[in-house]
């Protein structure tokens, strides 16, 4: 097993509040977390991203990254409203955006619908990493590889196994280890969805995870050695 300290495995981390009940008190207790945790960043919903919505006091979280949503969870959004809602993160001050793809378009084969809406959003965030979300968990071994080439294509940063909302699953090793050769090095992966202890997150990481989406980034940094 590979033996990370807690500093260098949080910064493998996105430290994730998505849920739709989140509070406002909710994403500064999370925003001071990832920071007391030294996670890479805090991942939130785009409506919290505005200083608006945050009563004009900015997050606090000093070189902790920001990353948001787009599509998100369901990715059956028309690519010009996910490209309108991806401008508008990175105007609100969104570094990195997780897009989701029609999945279905996946599942048909219509990978040139796929690659045109990856391709909208990412003419639209100039200046920010874009992730590719694939739900994995719902494609054949195929369609991965399929939707990986696509996210390549487009000329996204990563992709990124799973929004964490699909009843198909979450991340699995065996899917991160299949994106991970297809992206080769060109690409970063993004394991996320169900990645509950340090046993997992090392999993995904020997698997060739880049980066890992986590709502419990404390206890799973309870389990390194340090």
């Amino acid at each position: 097993m590979t033996a990370l300290s807690r500093a260098e495995l949080a910064q493998f981390i996105d430290h994730t509040l998505l849920k739709p009940e989140a509070t406002v008190a909710d994403v500064r207790a999370l925003a001071a977390e990832a920071v007391e945790l030294g996670a890479f960043s805090v991942c939130i919903s785009p409506s919290m991203l505005s200083a608006a919505v945050l009563g004009g006091v900015p997050l606090e979280l000093g070189d902790v990254k920001i990353a948001t949503v787009c599509g998100f969870p369901s990715g059956k959004h028309v690519p010009e409203v996910k490209a309108a809602e991806a401008a508008r993160a990175v105007e609100d001050g969104a570094h990195e955006v997780d897009m989701v793809i029609d999945v279905g378009a996946v599942r048909e084969g219509r990978l040139d619908l796929v690659t045109a809406d990856i391709r909208a959003v990412r003419e639209a965030t100039s200046g920010a990493l874009l992730k590719v979300i694939i739900e994995a968990a719902a494609l054949t071994d195929d369609q991965i590889v399929a939707a990986c080439h696509a996210a390549e294509e487009a000329m996204a940063d990563f992709v990124k196994t799973s929004t964490g909302f699909h009843p198909a699953g979450g991340a699995s090793v065996e899917a991160v280890r299949l994106m991970r050769e297809t992206v080769g090095d060109r690409l970063g992966v993004k394991a996320s969805g169900g990645i509950r202890d340090h046993a997992t997150a090392i999993a995904m990481i020997e698997a060739g995870a880049s980066r890992l989406g986590l709502s419990g980034t404390r206890g799973v940094l309870a389990g390194c050695p340090d």
